[in-house]
């Protein structure tokens, strides 16, 4: 079986070893010598399954010798194995007994796209966001601690994930409470460390070894009888350690560092595994892998080959220029206004190709920021940015904007800064699930003072929507949806809408659909079957009140539409509104419900909310179900 493909597999590999482990305790049986073959057959596995569904890929090539290494080594799941992220776990749902349901990862009632404490013992922590495996890994390593338990405990992070604050905060608070636990790095970028070979490995095994261990721990007692000897010859191992290995900043904290060791090379990492399982206090093995390891196109373009669309047939091209996605709007829009305003600055979390932000860091690299996975850190630098008279725009994902939430209250709308915030992946984003979906950013920004809410219905609204934001004084949001509108053209002219203004779409009677962002093509068809008035609401907050107060006096009923939850949503406030004027009408709120919606096809969730036409048009009817005024399908 070759070890590096140059095309994904069309036909399932064959691969017996592999089939033959259906838990790790069968893994653990296997000779040590026959790990390598399971590496090959494991990663042909991935790459042939993961073309079948879609989904993220290159992370996991990148970890196959290393997700061996650890279930091999560990007592998994009785010891605890905590997944960063979780791009890089597939590999570890093939190997803990899901390895038949790995066509239906992605799908509707199939397998997450992430670690989910509900679908396997094994994935200890559900996660979806990033930086999050530190604190959690000690939060178990204390609590067995506390309960007796000799259970051994490991964390899994990426060099990336490790720019957040929060992997620091955990990593400082560890090495405080002398936690027994592993922080395994996965340098995958390169990004630590660009040397690994021979000396490295040797070093690792060395360091890591017992003899090593009980030499230390001797001359400890030994020189801890004399202060000042001891301090020299601790400072003097850090120091000749740093000269070889970039691990000083580690040691500082408080953490015994091992390695940088090749992530690729799986008798080193068993050998330094096993060595270092038993090790008490906070441990980091460094190692460096390879992202899209083994497929040749992913180890050329790492980023391009992220995750991969389920493949499929090539359909007949069709005629006519394709539509354009939301985040692409908005990256034009960026690059036209930083022409107009040199005011103007980009700022992103690690988004830039997510939101399409490629074009802006090219023409403009000295107003451009990747301020790297530190969503906190991007909302504050833009705060003191709008402090000195900057323009900031802070691109970033609603489910991402939740981490900044504190930042985005504290430093921004109480001091009424001059920030834009672009969201994207506002409402249900498909297959990655609850913990991608912007399903609370209308609730959570309704309720902050000064803050000024946009919710388009298509791409030319978004546009004028971002001008609108921008050229406001003071913070100000637009919030648009993943992948592409119903296809309006975009106007190349950089115009504002009247603030707190929305406008009549259709006019029917009866009922009035006020809808809050792209809703709104569906809310036009339901209208049709139902011959009802529709609004195109446009702002969130401020309300447009007399349009609300014109549609409450000439229909019977109000139908409020959002991809948002309904809880404190943009149906709340019309409610709110409506209720402190005494106006007394009946009104229907439309959005996500009061549950964590549950993977699948973008548009199956949105069938699933009973947010397509045809779920508008059955609610409306079920709330009238007989109204002669009313047209029947």
């Amino acid at each position: 079986m070759p070890s590096t493909f140059h095309e994904i597999p069309l036909e399932r590999p064959s691969t017996p070893l592999l089939d033959s482990i259906d838990n790790t305790a069968v893994l653990r049986g296997i000779d040590e010598d026959f790990l390598p073959m399971l590496a090959d057959e494991l990663r042909a596995f991935l790459l042939w399954s993961v073309s079948q569904t879609g989904g993220h890929f290159g992370a996991g090539l990148g970890v196959i010798e290393l997700t061996i290494a650890l279930h091999y080594i560990y007592q998994t799941p009785d010891d605890r194995l905590v997944w960063d992220v979780g791009h890089q776990a597939y590999p570890h749902k093939i190997l803990t007994g899901r390895r038949e349901m790995m066509h239906t990862l992605r799908q509707k009632d199939g397998l997450a796209a992430f670690p989910r404490r509900i679908e396997s013992p094994y994935d200890t922590f559900g996660v979806g966001h990033s930086s999050t495996s530190i604190s959690a890994a000690l939060g178990m390593a204390i609590a067995s601690r506390l309960q007796g338990l000799e259970r051994r405990t490991v964390a899994v992070i990426g060099d990336g994930a490790l720019t957040a604050g929060m992997a620091f905060e955990a990593l400082n608070h560890a090495s405080d409470v002398e936690a027994d636990m592993l922080v395994v790095l996965n340098d995958n970028d390169m990004s630590i460390s660009r040397n690994v070979g021979g000396l490295s490995n040797y070093l690792a095994k060395i360091l890591s070894s017992r003899t090593y261990s009980h030499m230390r721990e001797g001359s400890k007692k030994v020189l801890s009888k004399i202060p000042q000897a001891w301090e020299l010859a601790r400072r003097t191992e850090e120091h000749a350690k740093g000269m070889l290995v970039p691990g000083t900043l580690f040691e500082e904290l408080g953490w015994n560092y091992i390695g940088p060791i090749n992530g690729h090379d799986l008798p080193t990492l068993v050998t330094t595994l096993r060595n270092m399982r038993d090790r008490k206090g906070p441990q980091i093995l460094h190692v460096v892998t390879q992202k899209g390891k083994g497929f040749s196109p992913a180890e050329a373009d790492p980023i391009g080959y992220h995750a991969i669309s389920k493949l499929e047939p090539k359909p007949v091209a069709a005629s006519g220029q394709s539509k354009p996605k939301f985040s692409s709007v908005f990256g034009q829009w960026l690059c036209d206004m930083a022409e107009k305003d040199k005011r103007l600055i980009g700022i992103t979390p690690a988004m830039k190709e997510g939101s399409d932000l490629i074009a802006f860091s090219e023409k403009y690299p000295d107003r451009y920021f990747d301020v790297a996975i530190a969503e906190q850190h991007a909302v504050t630098l833009a705060a003191g940015m709008a402090c000195e008279g900057a323009k900031p725009v802070v691109a970033i994902y609603s489910t991402f904007l939740q981490r900044a939430y504190d930042q985005v209250v504290h430093d921004v709308a109480v001091q009424n800064l001059d920030v834009l915030f672009a969201i994207d992946r506002a409402g249900l984003v498909g297959e990655d699930g609850p913990t991608h979906a912007g399903s609370f950013d209308l609730s959570f920004l309704r309720c902050l003072p000064n803050m000024i809410i946009m919710a388009p219905a298509d791409e030319n609204e978004t546009r004028q929507m971002l001008t609108t934001g921008f050229l406001h004084t003071g913070p100000a949001a637009v919030r648009y949806p993943r992948g592409t509108g119903p296809g309006v053209p975009v106007e190349a002219s950089l115009s504002s809408l009247p603030i707190g203004k929305g406008q009549i779409t259709r006019e029917g009677k009866t009922v009035a659909i006020l809808c809050f962002g792209t809703l709104h093509s569906s809310a036009l068809v339901a209208a049709e079957a139902l011959d009802a008035t529709v609004a195109n609401m446009r702002f969130v907050k401020p309300l447009d009140t007399e349009l609300i107060n014109s549609l409450a006096e000439g229909h019977d009923l109000l139908v409020t539409l959002e991809e948002n939850t309904v809880m404190g949503g943009a149906g709340s406030a019309v409610n709110e509104w409506l209720m402190a004027q005494g106006i007394a009408k009946p009104v229907l709120n439309l959005g996500l419900p009061d549950v964590y919606v549950e993977h699948a096809k973008p548009s199956e969730m949105i069938h699933e909310c009973g947010l397509d036409a045809a779920g508008i048009e059955k609610s409306i009817r079920q709330r009238l179900p007989i109204q002669p005024a009313i047209k029947q399908a």
